[in-house]
């Protein structure tokens, strides 16, 4: 067993930023980000020493309970927090931009920032109705990014708008860009959103819970719609749900976060059949299955209690008051450190190695 954040592996890669070990289909590369935000009652830390790393045409899925961290970690990424001293952030977030050189995003001048913004990366944001401006259509909006990053005049930003809405399954596509975003119904304007993050070719795309708020038929839609995409760019994918079922169907990789920390990482097929975090099981508890409809089992288990307050955090282990398996003096005492425990699986649990996991 070691016990130390997970490596970034590879050689190295030089950019503006300087020489770092970044393997050559990474496309991002996080190591320890932390975002604390300033309040009335003090600083709280929303993301809490976070690493990892994303590879051309991977999915890794950031999941958790709301408050978990993982909306912020993406916002950290773009660097779409408020600035400071109202948030602060540390760590490093390497991209590798479309020319081939790797720049620490958090170290970049606003300017240069805003031109990866769309380009290199581009996210999905949660609520298309909230995210979209109500008072232009949706081909004017789709237009601007265009115009803007790729220097296009507006006969061809709007021509590139219209193959962008009929990519993405929106029928009649050119007459579309006339639509305001309240005259589409919700899987429409998720796949105008999915359209206007994808404008410019980013070689990462955020999707932040994409599939909120939709009816099953046009959330199996919009995931086959994003696997596709991603076959034919190869483009790199974060995807943040707190659905697992979403998970097991779009995933590589999945990265658990609880009360702003990684708690556990592993492949997608590993992490559902052998979770070793009380927490994953937890979660994976929850998911209703098909293979089980049908028998009288009571309702779903539930995890007791709720996430702890950012302001007092639990000295130890912050799952360790919801937890079934906690034993005091060990999971009550310090934060566990992330171990890996074989084949690229890591765990954040004292414990893992004890309990009895085909009882727990």
């Amino acid at each position: 067993m070691k016990t130390q954040h997970p490596p970034v592996a590879g050689g190295p890669a030089q950019g503006p930023g300087g020489a770092v070990g970044m393997a050559g289909n990474d496309v991002l590369d996080v190591r320890n980000l932390t975002i604390s935000f300033r309040t009335p009652n003090g600083m709280i830390t929303a993301v809490n020493d976070v690493s990892f790393r994303v590879g051309r045409g991977e999915t890794v899925a950031l999941v958790g309970e709301s408050g978990s961290g993982k909306s912020v970690t993406s916002l950290g990424i773009l660097r779409l927090t408020p600035p400071a001293p109202a948030s602060v952030s540390s760590g490093q977030v390497y991209l590798r931009a479309p020319d081939g050189t790797v720049r620490d995003l958090l170290a970049l001048p606003e300017r240069e920032m805003q031109g990866l913004r769309g380009t290199a990366v581009s996210m999905v944001f949660q609520e298309p109705m909230t995210s979209f401006n109500p008072l232009h259509t949706i081909g004017a909006q789709i237009a601007e990014g265009i115009r803007v990053h790729r220097g296009l005049g507006k006969r061809a930003a709007f021509d590139r708008a219209a193959e962008l809405l009929d990519m993405v399954g929106i029928p009649a596509a050119r007459q579309r860009l006339l639509s305001y975003p309240h005259e589409m119904s919700g899987g429409m304007r998720q796949r105008a959103m999915i359209a206007m993050a994808l404008a410019c070719d980013p070689d990462l795309l955020i999707a932040d819970e994409p599939t909120t708020a939709l009816d099953v038929t046009i959330q199996a839609q919009i995931l086959e719609l994003l696997r596709d995409l991603q076959q034919r760019t190869r483009m790199a994918m974060i995807f943040i749900t707190h659905n697992l079922g979403v998970v097991a169907e779009i995933a590589d990789r999945v990265m658990v976060m609880y009360n702003g920390r990684v708690v556990e990482r592993a492949d997608v097929a590993p992490l559902f059949k052998a979770p070793r975090m009380p927490y994953t099981v937890g979660l994976l508890r929850s998911v209703p299955r098909l293979d089980l409809a049908g028998h009288r089992l009571g309702p779903l288990p539930a995890i007791p209690g709720n996430v702890p307050s950012p302001y007092s955090p639990p000295p130890g282990c912050s799952f360790e008051p919801r937890c079934e398996h906690s034993v005091a003096g060990r999971c009550d005492q310090r934060v566990p450190a992330l171990d890996e425990i074989g084949g690229d699986h890591w765990v954040r649990c004292v414990r893992w190695d004890e309990i009895n996991w085909s009882r727990a």
